[in-house]
């Protein structure tokens, strides 16, 4: 397993952050949306849009997404680096550090990473043509699952791959679907305290359970909202950060995309219950030099209550087998040991292949959230997180996000305001 020198450590910063309205009917393009978060994150940054050296990055592959090239230029600056990528639920986490080597090798002086899409009304993950996604053919690859036979067993999205997973956790460690609805919970009181949040009603465990089926174990309140929007970040070098508009947001440490053995058939080696974050974790801390004592709040991806709790035991925040136990026990609400997913995340707040949490961490260690505290515009915060009011984190000093395409490949970024 390779290990993480942290030769980057806390030498580049998070300055900009910037986001469309999440809705479930943008009516625009993702050019357009776009064009609005990259310019919001750049304004966001203080950064001067003709003086700065500019490159990009984004997850853009597929359906309606728009390239990079188009939308910087609608925007209004030139670019010294471009490289849009696929991707999937790590992508995020994946496409920091790449951004870090652009930096390095003086590519240019800020990057810029960014994800629209209209995932409700455009490409939707799962269903057939007329939901916006082609049918799925025997042979063809499916959305969340590489192997190419995959659609003779039925499996036609993620949801049905990931199934599988839950399934044996539940019969090899007693693993409850109640224990799940916890993180469902947890997230809608976090999206409560959100005035952007999709979806802000608060949630009980009866709720969730109560809710259809969609595969088995999984009930409709278990799945992530779809959502039309795009979210934008910006990276410089935290020198120059200190001079900007806001308090730098180091990146600690990170890594991209790490793969089980077989991705396509990942259960064959190692348990299926064994994620990639396995392989994943121990870079971005050894990376970053922090435990997980260190980690005040973590950006779980969680397009299915499931996939969230996997992660945390996979990552290490509670032993295998555990997970159900460590979401539901308070630790992961606002006011418990360490918060999972504070705006909402993926569940309630909107669907953005992971970037909005790591935009949610940002807000965190900014001391910058946006709730419906009176002074929050003023970083006053009452820290009473009853619904209607508060979501800051007192003093929080270490983020970490944890990203998910599929059970075999996984990526992590930790972050800081100790610098």
């Amino acid at each position: 397993m390779a290990k993480g020198v942290g030769l980057l450590r806390n030498k580049y910063a998070v300055v900009g952050i910037g986001e469309t309205e999440f809705s479930r009917n943008s009516g625009r393009t993702t050019r357009a949306m776009g064009a609005e978060a990259v310019r919001k994150a750049i304004d966001d940054s203080g950064l001067d849009y003709d003086s700065t050296s500019w490159g990009v990055t984004c997850y853009a592959a597929g359906g309606d997404a728009a390239g990079s090239e188009t939308i910087c230029s609608d925007v209004g600056i030139r670019l010294d680096w471009q490289a849009d990528t696929g991707g999937g639920g790590s992508s995020t986490e994946t496409l920091i550090p790449i951004a870090l080597g652009v930096l390095e090798s003086g590519g240019c002086d800020a990057m810029i990473i960014y994800r629209s899409m209209n995932g409700r009304t455009g490409l939707r993950m799962g269903g057939n043509a007329a939901t916006g996604m082609r049918q799925i053919a025997p042979w063809m690859p499916v959305q969340g699952q590489s192997n190419l036979a995959a659609g003779i067993y039925g499996i036609a999205s993620p949801l049905n791959t990931f199934a599988l997973t839950a399934v044996r956790h539940m019969y090899e460690f007693g693993t409850t679907s109640e224990q799940l609805a916890h993180v469902k919970v947890a997230h809608s009181q976090h999206a409560s305290n959100n005035p952007k949040a999709y979806y802000k009603q608060r949630l009980t465990v009866d709720d969730v359970m109560n809710s259809r089926y969609i595969a088995r174990p999984f009930h409709l309140l278990d799945c992530c909202v779809e959502t039309d929007n795009a979210v934008a970040v910006v990276i410089t070098d935290t020198e120059r950060a200190k001079s900007l508009k806001h308090r730098p947001v180091a990146i600690k440490g990170s890594a991209g995309r790490a793969h089980k053995w077989r991705p396509d058939y990942h259960f064959n080696d190692g348990p299926i219950n064994r994620v990639a974050g396995f392989y994943t974790g121990p870079i971005a801390f050894s990376n970053a030099g922090v435990g997980h004592d260190d980690i005040d709040a973590t950006g779980s991806y969680d397009a299915f209550t499931f996939t969230a709790m996997l992660q945390l035991e996979a990552y290490g925040f509670c032993p295998l087998g555990e997970g159900g136990n460590y979401v539901s026990d308070g630790t992961i609400f606002l006011g418990g040991r360490r918060p999972n997913n504070t705006s909402g995340g993926h569940l309630c707040e909107t669907y953005t292949h992971g970037m909005n949490m790591v935009i949610e961490n940002v807000r965190q260690l900014r001391g910058e959230v946006d709730d419906y505290c009176p002074g929050a515009a003023q970083g006053q915060h009452s820290y009473d997180y009853s619904e209607g009011k508060c979501r800051m984190l007192r003093d929080p000093k270490h983020t970490m996000n944890l990203g998910w395409a599929q059970p075999a490949t996984g990526s992590a970024l930790i972050m800081t305001n100790q610098i």
